[in-house]
């Protein structure tokens, strides 16, 4: 029998909770669908070694409620894993969402039926639901990646992808450990794996900027004053491009007399975070600039390796901030020990996986366990593995010709795709704000869509093609006239073989993204077709 709710939500992480918080206090039946077995999204399955939030912990989390903020107290400036998943089954339990959720559930598809406006939702499990709104909550780094190595079912040791860690501890002791990757996973992990591995290999085929988290304890006074800071943090977070209480760069480095550009620099460098980044305004959309700040970290990453070869190896050039900024906890220092390795890729490029290791074009490294800190499929892979279909039976994946032409409006919905909605889609800012900021930018402007739409009767929501165009086009021109689109990246899709070079997100900043959402809102829904209801109420 199929099952009737106003709205489906697919995910149960940050986007997920929220939603279905919301979509409940107003008045909407909901049901929640999560694969994993409990809330948390990304959270709940990165449980790799060393893996943390990069944006400061007290603004890593929902500000929408200054009661939901002050009952929950972080303990350190960046929170770990197992932190962050014990405040997000928190906040499901202060906002009771979890009887509106099922578990260990995967949507298999979602089909649109035109007869009776709504979709059709089957599950994994073989139930079927029939839902007015289809909200998905997946998230842009959700499915994970390792590239089709050869011989990769050879392996006969263990292996594991950060991204789909397992729940129980995995030992490195006494064990010879290869690590494929220096992203972020990688290097949060690298360090902590080297601590009880025997022998630790870094298998590098981009080198890395990274920036000191400085991460540290909370004292007690700390953290009663950040909640007492809360009503002006958040009134700054809503009005700054990255959603986080960091007052807009106003100076730029090129400009700026080079003993107080060393000055900001260093001190950035001593507070560690993600200050670096808004030190100055234009390190991302000029040259000059952004070697500036890319020499400065090189020359520390020059200071810390004591073997001049491997510091050579560990120099990246290309445009800092580019791919995605790295915070990272004695990474470098790491390299140091004498039981780790760096294998340069560009010099030694992996041949094969064998039964008993690695192989390079120069020689086979044996190993106990692989990890594969290769990342994901970023923006649209999760989306295009769900089996959605629109309007005449339109798929997604045709849609977006599998990845290779996305188009969006806002990066909250698609024409051909009625009473569809991406929370953090593609073509929205993202990944590259503090996400929870952004995540409660989407929901709420989504809530306030839906109670327009039975407020005025309307049964059908819908972007047209042209605005549709539009927004991506903008979206197109502003990360061209940015450093962005120059360095091959997950940001661009380049870790994906087949996957079009499109830069996939709004580089205009947060604060302005709110404001053309909230114009678009009240020019009653610009760019989007509103189909009206048959039988008025």
């Amino acid at each position: 029998m199929t099952q009737y709710v106003d709205a489906v939500v697919i995910g149960a992480g940050f986007s997920g909770i929220y939603m279905t918080y919301k979509l409940h206090e107003d008045g909407f039946s909901v049901k929640t669908f999560e694969k994993a077995a409990g809330v948390g999204g990304v959270w709940n399955v990165a449980r790799y070694p060393g893996a943390r939030c990069d944006s400061d912990s007290f603004y890593y989390n929902f500000m929408f409620s200054e009661d939901l903020y002050k009952k929950w107290s972080w303990s350190k400036r960046f929170a770990g894993q197992d932190e962050i998943l014990s405040y997000l089954n928190f906040v499901a339990d202060e906002l009771d969402v979890r009887q509106y959720m099922q578990f260990n559930t995967e949507v298999k598809s979602a089909v649109w039926n035109e007869e009776h406006s709504m979709w059709h939702i089957t599950t994994g499990k073989g139930d079927e639901f029939a839902a007015t709104y289809l909200i998905s909550g997946v998230g842009c780094l959700s499915t994970s990646s390792i590239p089709n190595f050869k011989g990769i079912a050879d392996f006969q040791g263990q292996s594991y992808h950060t991204g789909e860690w397992p729940h129980t501890d995995v030992n490195f002791k006494g064990k010879r450990v290869g690590v494929i990757g220096t992203g972020s996973s990688g290097v949060q992990s690298i360090p902590v794996i080297a601590e009880t591995a025997k022998e630790v290999y870094v298998f590098q085929r981009t080198p890395q900027y990274s920036v000191p988290t400085r991460n540290r304890s909370f004292t007690h006074e700390e953290v009663e004053q950040f909640k007492d800071e809360f009503h002006s943090a958040r009134r700054i977070m809503l009005t700054s491009p990255s959603g986080l209480p960091i007052p807009k760069a106003t100076k730029s480095i090129v400009e700026t007399p080079e003993e107080e550009r060393n000055t900001i620099l260093e001190n950035a460098w001593d507070k560690g975070g993600m200050i670096l980044n808004n030190a100055f305004n234009d390190i991302t959309i000029n040259e000059k600039s952004n070697e500036l700040v890319s020499e400065f970290l090189r020359n520390k990453i020059r200071a810390k390796i004591k073997n001049p070869e491997v510091a050579e190896d560990l120099l990246p050039y290309y445009y800092y901030a580019t791919k995605r900024p790295i915070l990272d906890t004695n990474y470098h220092d790491t390299y140091n020990q004498e039981h780790v390795t760096l294998v340069n890729l560009q010099q030694q490029p992996i041949e094969c996986i064998t039964k008993n290791g690695i192989k390079t074009t120069e020689k086979e490294y044996p190993l106990d366990l692989i990890v594969f800190a290769t990342g994901y499929d970023a923006m649209t892979g999760t989306l295009l593995k769900l089996d959605i279909k629109g309007r005449k039976g339109l798929s997604l994946r045709d849609k977006w010709q599998n990845g290779k032409k996305v188009e969006t409006y806002l990066g909250l919905g698609l024409a051909g795709f009625p009473n569809f909605f991406t929370i953090t889609g593609p073509q929205s800012p993202s990944v590259l704000t503090n996400v929870p900021s952004a995540i409660e930018q989407h929901v709420e402007w989504i809530s306030d869509c839906l109670k327009y739409m039975r407020q005025h009767h309307l049964k059908t929501i819908e972007p047209t093609e042209d605005a549709q165009r539009q927004w991506s086009k903008d979206c197109t021109e502003l990360a061209h006239n940015t450093l962005f689109t120059k360095t091959a990246s997950w940001y661009t899709g380049s870790n994906i073989d087949g996957k079009s070079p499109d830069f996939l997100i709004y580089l205009g900043g947060l604060d302005n993204y709110r404001q053309i959402c909230n114009k678009v809102s009240q020019q009653g829904y610009k760019g989007y077709v509103l189909g009206v209801n048959k039988i008025q109420v």
